[in-house]
């Protein structure tokens, strides 16, 4: 499959504005040209044929860790990017606790050169701190970066000061750019969910007062969910996101591992329930992964003592299409609707699956079930809490500006070329 050829992906269903409905999709140099039924290839079109497929734009993930600069042994912005794609991402914003801390210009430099640099096969779009180092004190000089990363964040540390955040909101207001906040309140127990949702609490006072466009990272707490709930009736800017692990597994099927070990760690069934509902009814509008690699050794020491994070680009979509979409939880279109259409409108991202559009799309074979073995993964990582799990919803191509980027149809998912 060569690069700016007309492609007509035929025979399957599409997934546009949360509805899914059965729909050819042609496309060349690049850009989508039409979505309709029983479209007629000419002699210059090479035609995909996609039965049993479901075609969604491109997921975006707003919350990942692909550890450049600075950590690299744990995963590259290259290798990140290719988990990403194999995943059905085409748009990914990697989280800013790095070395350096993207904080000022010249050390979001570094990182954008290696992203230049990297042949990344989808966008990679950071997120610059909130506070010089992510240490909380001094707010970056956020006019000066705004237009070169995804919005701010102190992610990996909670900002602890209560007036240095509605500091930071009121330039983000006033500059409209989003704060996307690790909440965690150290003056809590650690990692209890007071810890989380007395920060979150805070932060969408503070967010209702200043006007900011304000989103909570990792939601986990069924407290949490309803402070959420709670501002968004108010008015405020406010949207939060949460991960597929703690959609679908608690502290009860926890293992003394290190691939159940993450912060915020895995809650109670009622916090899980209280998510399942807050994404039913619109209060968490997002699902991201917090894809946070590391090295073997480091995830080998046990629950207690292995570091914090797990991967989850490879495993996203067909995790949650099998726990959620198949029993009936929510819908397809639904799904879509969290990992893709919400979190471009939330961060002004832009793009959607229409006539006119890059060709940035994700295919899913939805049928055939299959196991997670995290030995395939094309990140660094291999730390998943759902090895050996059992799924349907494999990503079988990804194409960025109408280039393939991933097949998953040959061996080792690397695109044709």
């Amino acid at each position: 499959m060569k690069e700016n050829r007309r492609i007509l992906l035929r025979g399957g269903s599409v997934a546009v504005d949360g509805q899914i409905f059965n729909s050819d999709i042609l496309f060349s140099d690049g850009v989508i040209c039409r979505i309709d039924s029983g479209i007629e290839p000419d002699s210059s079109t090479e035609i995909v044929d996609i039965p049993g497929c479901v075609v969604s734009y491109g997921l975006v993930d707003v919350h990942v860790h692909f550890r450049e600069p600075g950590f690299s042994a744990k995963e590259t912005i290259a290798t990140g990017a290719a988990a990403a794609a194999r995943g059905g991402y085409t748009l990914v914003c990697p989280m800013p606790n790095l070395r350096p801390a993207p904080d000022n210009e010249e050390h979001l430099e570094v990182q954008l050169d290696m992203i230049r640099k990297s042949g990344a096969p989808v966008s990679v779009l950071p997120f610059a701190t909130i506070t010089e180092e992510r240490h909380g004190g001094r707010v970056v000089d956020m006019p000066a970066l705004k237009s070169k990363v995804a919005g701010f964040s102190d992610d990996g540390s909670g900002v602890q000061d209560d007036a240095l955040m509605e500091e930071a909101m009121r330039l983000a207001a006033r500059e409209d750019c989003v704060i996307s906040a690790h909440c965690e309140d150290m003056t809590q127990p650690p990692f209890g969910p007071e810890s989380e949702y007395k920060q979150v609490e805070r932060d969408v006072l503070l967010a209702e007062r200043t006007g900011c466009r304000y989103h909570v990272c990792h939601v986990s707490t069924k407290e949490s969910v309803e402070a959420v709930r709670r501002a968004k009736a108010a008015g405020a800017r406010v949207s939060c996101e949460t991960a597929p692990h703690y959609l679908t597994l608690t502290q009860a099927d926890a293992l003394d591992e290190g691939r159940f070990r993450m912060n915020p760690p895995l809650r109670e069934e009622a916090d899980r329930l209280a998510l399942v509902r807050g994404i039913q009814d619109g209060t968490v509008e997002v699902i991201a992964t917090d894809h946070a690699p590391h090295t073997a050794e480091e995830k080998s020491r046990g629950y207690s003592h292995s570091l914090m994070g797990i991967v989850g680009l490879e495993t996203a979509f067909p995790v949650l299409y099998t726990r959620l979409v198949l029993p009936g939880i929510i819908s397809l279109g639904k799904l879509f609707t969290l990992m893709s259409d919400n979190p471009r409108r939330i961060f002004g991202f832009g793009g959607r699956l229409a006539p006119g559009n890059p060709a940035d799309l994700a295919v899913f074979e939805l049928d055939t079930e299959y196991t997670i073995d995290s030995s395939t993964f094309l990140s660094k990582g291999r730390s998943t809490p759902f090895e050996g799990w059992p799924v349907r919803g494999r990503c079988v191509l990804t194409f960025k500006d109408g280039r393939l980027v991933y097949d998953g149809r040959n061996p080792g998912g690397c695109a044709e070329g």
